[in-house]
């Protein structure tokens, strides 16, 4: 085994301390900071054999076996660090072994800074995601839709995971704010990631973060995951129904356990959150067919929340119409209102987008609209001509009926014979023969 000065020049550079020994157990390198950390001079330790300078060393054991020792504790003259022993390998066969050391105090002092690091962010994420709406953001008119802000205000009193289910546009996520908003964790952060938005790799990093590899020099950038940034506060996973199947096995550890391990890292990590997450899928049928895990289904839905269609509560539909006609009018300081009759539309109207689609049709009528009434020239067809049923006639058949209505109004006004029936066709500028075709 030789070590060429190029190998020399790099391991003389690094900050982390090695020390090499042959096959017969005889130490043939170490570099500067293997003397700035454990104080043994170079020429106390070189070209002498190592378990007679260090009784205690497992090197040489290391080397024998082939097993390697990763972050093992050791002491040097009361100097505790941290060491990874390896065998060297040449053409198949062990030809010496080297140890990677770390002082303990460096290792402290990094993880100081990383905890002063981690607790500045946990203040800015308080800051930057408090929970945007609460129970006075949600408008409920209709019957049901105060029943149901009722019962979400009464589970945001405990601590209990909450799955929220419905349609696109329902207010999932103003309902998750709000529910956090009203806990005993609303001074703490509410952050909020979309799992449909990520590739598995990357949300796992979002989630669970990095390990910082103080032995890799190519990889010494952690990352703090969210689930230790949330800690205390709220985790809103949106269509959690899109998380991947092997996240899915994560988070339930986590959920289970409140403890996470960092992507490289090998600690436990305590973590404490309430976990809100929302799906416009049916969960249930994702589970039998071996798409969702059965037992994260029921850890996360612990207590569920169906928010309903907007067609299922009707009476909420001109009260939030107003409210953002209203936003609108003061955001560009234009009066504006609705005629009876649109509200009327708005109100029949069925609403397949639901709330979403309700505010982007308010907006459009805002923007179209000449009057400072919107009437109901300015309204798309299908909001009322939606729907398709047998009361509805071509127009051929509607002027005819209302043809026949006219002209028997006409002839209430002559005598019921064949006289008064002339005239009327005379007044009405047809014949005879026109008028009783348009009676039959």
């Amino acid at each position: 085994m030789k070590i060429d000065n190029n190998l020399k020049n790099i391991f003389d550079s690094l900050y982390d301390g090695i020390l090499i020994i042959d096959k017969n157990g005889i130490v043939v390198y170490t570099n500067p900071s293997y003397t700035r950390i454990t104080k043994i001079n170079k020429e106390d330790i070189e070209n002498k054999r190592l378990l007679d300078v260090r009784k205690d060393s497992h090197l040489t054991k290391v080397m024998k076996t082939g097993i390697k020792e990763i972050g093992q504790y050791r002491t040097i003259n009361n100097i505790k660090y941290i060491v990874n022993m390896v065998p060297i390998i040449e053409e198949e066969k062990i030809v010496g072994g080297i140890s990677v050391l770390n002082d303990m105090q460096d290792i402290q002092r990094n993880l100081d800074k990383t905890l002063a690091i981690l607790d500045n962010l946990k203040e800015k994420v308080k800051i930057l995601n408090k929970s945007k709406y609460n129970f006075d953001s949600i408008i409920a008119v209709d019957k049901n839709s105060i029943e149901l802000k009722n019962y979400s205000k009464k589970i945001s009193l405990n601590d209990s995971n909450i799955l929220i289910s419905g349609e696109s546009g329902t207010g999932k996520k103003v309902y998750a704010h709000a529910i956090h908003n009203g806990s005993n964790r609303a001074s703490f952060p509410f952050i909020s990631i979309n799992c449909a938005t990520f590739s598995k790799e990357n949300l796992e990093k979002e989630l669970f973060g990095l390990e910082q590899d103080v032995f890799n020099t190519e990889n010494t950038r952690g990352k703090i995951g969210l689930l230790q940034l949330v800690d205390g506060g709220t985790l809103f996973l949106d269509e959690i129904s899109e998380l991947d199947y092997s996240l899915q096995t994560k988070l339930l550890y986590v959920l289970q356990e409140k403890t996470l391990t960092q992507i490289g890292g090998l600690k436990e990590i305590k973590v404490d959150f309430r976990l809100i997450c929302t799906t416009n899928k049916d969960l249930l049928e994702l589970v039998n067919q071996g798409k969702f895990r059965k037992d994260l289904y029921y850890r996360i839905s612990v207590i569920p929340l169906n928010l309903l269609p907007l067609k299922s509560r009707r009476e909420d539909i001109p009260a939030l119409a107003n409210k953002f006609l209203k936003d609108l009018s003061i955001k560009y300081r234009k009066e504006i209102s609705f005629s009876e009759e649109v509200m009327k539309l708005l109100s029949n109207y069925d609403w397949p987008g639901n709330i979403r689609e309700l505010r982007n049709i308010v907006e459009f009528l805002f923007n179209i609209s000449d009057s400072t009434v919107i009437t109901v020239e300015y309204l798309p067809d299908y909001l009322h001509l939606n729907k398709k049923s047998k009361n509805y006639k071509n127009l051929n058949d509607y002027l005819k009926e209302c043809e026949k209505k006219y002209i028997k109004k006409v002839l209430n006004n002559f005598e019921n014979n064949l006289e008064g029936k002339k005239e009327a066709a005379k007044l009405l500028g047809i014949s005879l023969a026109t008028l009783y075709n348009k009676l039959s």
